[in-house]
């Protein structure tokens, strides 16, 4: 059986690679750590702020509720407090793969 190279996942990232990632601003992540309980990134020795996966699939769905849904703050608090949170990672995690599917079908009608 050939050798399959696993992808290496990072098990910390810096405040600017999660911010890149959502598309937000690096002040607009710590503005949200401070609205939300669920959002406790570790810091480092010198105060630098490192996000593990767990804090990454919060901050979606904190994205998910506020920036796609249009949840006020309040709003998507109340929501992550009355909802489990893995069921709203899971929703997520539909609401993404759909986009994903969508966009294929988009590319498959241009090529057409």
């Amino acid at each position: 059986m050939p050798y399959k190279e696993r992808e290496i996942e990072k098990l910390y990232y810096s405040i600017g690679e999660v911010a890149e990632m959502f598309g937000v601003s690096k002040s607009l992540i710590r503005f949200w750590e401070t609205e939300f309980d669920i959002l406790k990134p570790r810091k480092s020795s010198k105060g630098n702020r490192l996000f593990t996966k767990k804090d990454i699939d919060n901050l979606k769905v904190i994205y998910h509720l506020v920036k796609e849904k249009g949840f006020t703050l309040d709003g998507a608090r109340r929501k992550l407090k009355e909802t489990q949170p893995t069921q709203l990672e899971a929703n997520v995690d539909i609401v993404d793969k759909l986009k994903a599917i969508k966009s294929f079908l988009i590319d498959l009608n241009k090529q057409l």
